[in-house]
């Protein structure tokens, strides 16, 4: 009996599409033609399938051009196994993913492609921790954009500077909940902490969303 495909994706005005192309097993890839334009995209978990334990499914976009590159949209999981994500905005995001809430957000939509082009959409099976981590960086470096719109440029804070204290953020707050070790002496933290982090850093960049540009040392 042929195994069931993982994941599943929506365009407007076409026919579900479960086909993926198996790169490994944890990572999946739907390439799909550019015409008709679309301007959102569901990503689904294929009901009967479950992710492996403290791991969600990253989300990731590349479009054709000169310069492709795959573009982190968000993510899904067990808790949520379905997202909805805008692809032709100009890099707003609506929403994010928390360990049970949508991922939505817009990015650069195919603009100059051909009418034979390919859009590719690529799944990673990743560590929930890590990409909690990526999703929160892409949150705050949009609400920054949107925190900023009226307001004269200034200098940005790159993306990998983000990340770094949003990990530095994470691992202060779970330090204190380290537990029992493994056979290797690795000290483990139990999943519903890393939970009770999101929740709080949520909360805080919902609040001020501008605070992981200010330099925590500074």
């Amino acid at each position: 009996m042929a195994q069931v495909p993982p994941f599943g994706i929506i365009l407007p005005s076409r026919p579900v599409i479960t086909n993926s192309l198996t790169i490994s097993p944890t990572q999946y890839a739907f390439s799909v033609p550019s015409s008709p334009s679309f301007s959102h995209v569901v990503i689904f978990l294929v009901p009967g399938n479950v992710l492996p334990p403290d791991t969600l499914a990253a989300v990731y976009i590349q479009f054709p051009g000169p310069n492709p590159e795959f573009k982190l949209l968000g993510a899904i999981g067990n808790d949520k196994q379905t997202a909805i994500f805008k692809v032709n905005g100009g890099g707003n995001l609506d929403n994010t993913m928390g360990v049970s809430a949508d991922a939505m957000t817009d990015t650069d939509g195919p603009n100059d492609t051909g009418p034979d082009s390919q859009i590719t959409i690529g799944i990673s099976v990743e560590p929930a921790a890590t990409v909690g981590a990526q999703v929160a960086a892409l949150k705050s470096s949009s609400a920054l954009v949107l925190g900023n719109k009226s307001q004269a440029q200034g200098s940005a804070v790159p993306t990998k500077v983000l990340a770094q204290r949003i990990i530095k953020n994470a691992f202060n707050f779970l330090a204190s909940f380290a537990g029992q070790t493994t056979v290797g002496g690795e000290e483990m933290v139990p999943l519903r902490s890393f939970r009770g982090w999101w929740e709080k850093f949520e909360r805080r960049v919902e609040n001020d969303p501008g605070f992981l540009e200010r330099d925590p040392d500074g």
